[in-house]
């Protein structure tokens, strides 16, 4: 025999990725959310941009020479491109171009852009509008404003320069005619001399000044050369509306994924199968599957084939059955069960009627393999296996009978074989309510009880209330040992299975595997269950637990517990 709870082939990062993606999907509605918001913004961009229009033009920038035909004549490194353009962003050249244009300048300087394309001396002006021949006038204005504000800048500069060359001019040429002056009176070929030397060195510098004032009134200050003039566009400048919602839907699934991987990360449930299997320790045995509506329907409505074939609806419920079957076959070739035929069926938390499914169609099973199955139903808080499963034609159901003196009042009572359909039939000990429900769990006739999985051929499953709401299937745990955890992955949180696990190791038991199930409404008594109401138990049960049934004697066909 094999060990089903031998831990699985680790995945690859190709599958783990799948499953991420696949656990991404669960929250559809994110997607959707995503989805829609991503197609109003582009809707809203397609018809916000549907009445502006966007004129463009560009200017080369180029620095003042002399000589604009000479190699090299345009100092390209004295144009700081970046200056430039704050420049062409300034207010000075706003106002200017707001009086060329004849508007204000707040709207034309909230619909000016400039750019300079990269490794280049090109200034690129661009201005939006809701009209098309506003937008190339006020960008032509923009231009221009900017290149009559760098050709006085230049002007400017250069008649400065100018200045500050011609003051040191003047007292120059007035030095020199005094020299001239001395240079006639002198009487001496000595003096005449010296004189002559000192006028020669200020000729020279007066010639250098004389040069620089020349070439600076020589130099072409024209600030640079339009080479692309704005124009009335003949197109709304918006992507237009198939554009803009397909970039809109393609970030609206962006913002989805990423507001469902947000989710994702702070979700507490368990979010795979793998996650089951890692917080309990222990593999996934089945999966039940969904049934469908008509079938949930006609099992509430109390249909003949209710309650029988595998407890599982019959022909209505091949595949639940079937599952059931593989189940039970997964845990007979389990040596931990194999050896000792005990099963503790419980669910985390909540209650439902699943786990109580579970433990009935896992007996048929093994009732169907040839076992001698014994359930018995540890639930004493809520019992309700006896009314909403079908004995075996001409048996009393066992909460008629006369309970027997026991300790702590169960189990005190007779076996009641329950009709399996073609499986066979079962013993079902139901239970009842005690005052003291931890003494009777832990009572000696409980223990003889779970013994009978000793007998060859025999198996005991055990049904128990959640573990995270009653100590009682801890106390059962160790004394039962396999234990078979059902949950919905949806509703369970991995904390609950890890302190399932902490719960059951401490007891000495283990887990044997989980059975997952999905949660429906209206989905109550459809897992394999009959359902009949709860006042067909008598009302005695209810109103006192250790109160014989009056008027009830035991059957022939009921079998002593022992």
């Amino acid at each position: 025999m094999t060990d089903a709870t031998r831990t699985e082939a680790q995945p690859d990062e190709g599958d783990l990725l799948r499953d991420q993606f696949r656990q991404l999907l669960r929250y559809r509605a994110l997607l959707v959310v995503g989805v829609l918001v991503g197609l109003l913004g582009g809707a809203f961009l397609a018809f916000d941009g549907a009445d502006s229009y966007t004129a463009t033009s560009e200017v080369m920038v180029r620095a003042a020479t002399e000589d604009p035909f000479a190699t090299g004549a345009t100092a390209d490194k004295s144009i700081n491109i970046g200056t430039e353009r704050q420049t062409a962003l300034s207010t000075t050249v706003a106002d200017a171009a707001a009086r060329t244009a004849g508007a204000s300048v707040a709207p034309m300087s909230h619909c000016l852009q400039v750019t300079n394309p990269p490794n280049t001396l090109v200034l690129r002006f661009t201005c939006t509008t809701t009209s098309a021949q506003r937008a190339a006038d006020w960008v032509n204005a923009f231009t221009k404003a900017y290149l009559d504000n760098r050709q006085a800048q230049t002007k400017a500069t250069i008649e400065r320069m100018v200045d500050s060359y011609q003051a040191q001019l003047d007292p120059m040429i007035a030095q020199r005619n005094d020299i001239l002056d001395q240079i006639e009176q002198a009487k001496s070929s000595q003096i005449v001399g010296t004189l002559v030397s000192s006028q020669t060195g200020l000729l020279s510098r007066i010639t250098e000044l004389n040069s620089n004032i020349a070439g600076l009134r020589a130099l072409d200050t024209t600030p640079g050369i339009v080479i692309k003039p704005g124009v009335a566009p003949g197109s709304p400048s918006g992507a237009g509306l198939p554009m803009t919602l397909g970039l809109g839907a393609a970030v609206g699934i962006a913002l989805g994924l990423l507001g469902a991987w947000v989710r994702l990360v702070f979700d507490p449930t368990v979010r795979s199968d793998a996650e089951v299997t890692r917080a309990l320790g222990a593999p996934v045995l089945g999966t039940l599957p969904r049934l469908r509506r008509r079938a949930a329907a006609a099992r509430a409505a109390g249909e003949p084939d209710g309650g029988t074939g595998l407890l599982a609806g019959g022909r209505r419920d091949v595949r639940l059955a079937e599952e059931y079957r593989a189940v039970a076959f997964r845990l007979t070739h389990d040596k931990r069960f194999a050896d000792r035929r005990r099963l503790l069926v419980v669910a985390p938390r909540g209650s439902g009627d699943t786990p109580a499914a579970v433990a009935a169609n896992l007996s048929a099973s093994f009732a169907e393999m040839g076992m001698e199955v014994l359930l018995v139903e540890a639930d004493l808080r809520a019992p309700s296996l006896a009314a909403r499963l079908r004995t075996v034609d001409g048996v009393r159901p066992g909460w008629a009978r006369t309970p027997a003196p026991g300790e702590g009042g169960w189990p005190a009572g007779l076996q009641v074989p329950i009709d399996a359909g073609e499986s066979g039939s079962f013993d079902l000990v139901p239970g009842r309510r005690v005052r003291n429900v931890a003494r009777a769990l832990t009572s000696s006739p409980a223990g003889r009880l779970f013994a009978e999985a000793d007998e060859p051929g025999s198996a005991v499953v055990v049904l128990a209330p959640p573990v995270l709401t009653y100590a009682d299937a801890v106390a059962l745990a160790g004394r039962v040992e396999g234990v078979v955890v059902v949950c919905d992955p949806r509703s369970v949180h991995r904390a609950d299975l890890e302190r399932v696990r902490e719960l059951i190791d401490a007891a000495g038991a283990h887990v044997l595997g989980v059975v997952l199930h999905s949660a429906e409404p209206g989905a109550r008594g459809r897992l394999g269950l009959r359902r009949t109401p709860r006042t067909a138990a008598p009302a005695a049960d209810r109103r006192d637990p250790d109160r014989p049934h009056p008027g009830a004697a035991p059957t022939a066909e009921q079998h002593p517990v022992p």
